[in-house]
């Protein structure tokens, strides 16, 4: 297939107008094939799909050295993005905490390049902000990483539209990235209208909903960490699930999946919103890296957008159990 091209704020890098979420490949969706992440890996290149996104935290560093291997034998045909800022415990599973301190920076960016078997990471995101160290101050740490050679590009996931201002101020940020789908929009609030405004790319995660708007989740099994996140309990999963309705209703009609017609609205957002929007979605199954890789050429009417307009508000639950997770806590 023929897979359009964008670019990464005014970083000059150019990608796929849909990269590969590889999160999965180690850890929180169940358990994993590692001979077939490698080959949907290959396969993603393949189809034209250039960047491929991981970070420090999957799998406590099993992720970043799951790619070493793919990575190191295509460096010069993808792009690599990777993050820091978010610290487990050993002892604690559940735990999340956040770090932006320079010292921190500086020895998880050396940690990441070892782990991936490379010399500069293209992108290298702030995974999650930590309200303890100002904004300005850790992307001028960042800004030393490309200064050295390190880094490439920098990124920024989950901040309001302010912190992207603030941050963009002291060193340009080439992408955004945050949850952004038909069950997720309050990044339209004030993030993606910044990232527009400065001509920053938005790097949408969790584009499927985390699955549920395939209309294939009915259960999760043990190691699934959605089943502990409020959309997928209870009678808030029985609610959300009859909002995909007229999601499966144009999927029928077009003769595509209800994945695809969820991608294809975010793709559509890129024109809507007048900024380069790169879906993530992740999966270990060349079957559905392919039916992901073909929405990007699936173009819906304007009446089928209006069909799907009212979903996200109907939608039952936050995000995630602690929205202290997300940037919504300080919009």
């Amino acid at each position: 297939m023929t897979f359009p091209v964008t670019t990464l704020g005014t970083s000059g890098i150019e990608v796929g107008v849909q990269g590969l979420g590889c999160m999965g490949m180690s850890e929180f969706y169940g358990t994993s094939d590692l001979i077939e992440s490698r080959a949907t890996l290959d396969h993603a290149l393949e189809l034209g799909i250039t960047m491929f996104d991981t970070a420090d935290i999957y799998g406590s560093g099993h992720n970043e050295e799951f790619l070493r291997e793919f990575v190191r034998a295509n460096r010069d045909r993808l792009v690599l993005a990777t993050k820091f800022g978010i610290v487990r415990k050993a002892d604690d599973p559940a735990f999340r905490g956040f770090d932006n301190s320079p010292g921190y920076i500086r020895a998880a960016v050396d940690a990441s390049l070892r782990r991936l078997g490379v010399d500069v990471i293209d992108l290298y995101y702030m995974h999650r902000r930590d309200p303890r160290t100002p904004i300005e101050a850790t992307v001028e740490v960042m800004a030393e990483l490309v200064a050295q050679g390190k880094v490439r590009a920098l990124g920024l996931s989950e901040v309001t539209g302010d912190e992207l201002r603030a941050a963009h101020a002291v060193h340009p940020i080439a992408a955004v990235q945050s949850e952004w789908s038909l069950f997720s929009r309050d990044v339209e609030r004030t993030a993606v209208p910044a990232a527009a405004e400065l001509g920053v790319a938005f790097v949408p995660y969790s584009p499927l909903g985390r699955g549920f708007l395939t209309g294939k989740l009915t259960t999760t099994e043990p190691g699934d960490f959605r089943a502990a996140m409020p959309r997928f309990s209870g009678d808030n999963a029985a609610r959300n699930a009859e909002l995909l309705t007229p999601l499966r209703a144009i999927a029928a009609a077009r003769d595509v999946t209800p994945a695809q017609v969820a991608l294809a609205w975010l793709h559509a957002q890129a024109d809507a919103h007048r900024l380069p929007v790169i879906p993530i979605p992740g999966t270990r199954s060349r079957i559905r890296l392919a039916e992901n890789a073909a929405a990007a050429t699936l173009t819906l009417s304007a009446d089928e957008l209006a069909t799907l307009e009212p979903i996200a508000d109907q939608v039952a639950g936050p995000r995630y159990a602690d929205m202290s997770f997300t940037s919504a806590g300080r919009e």
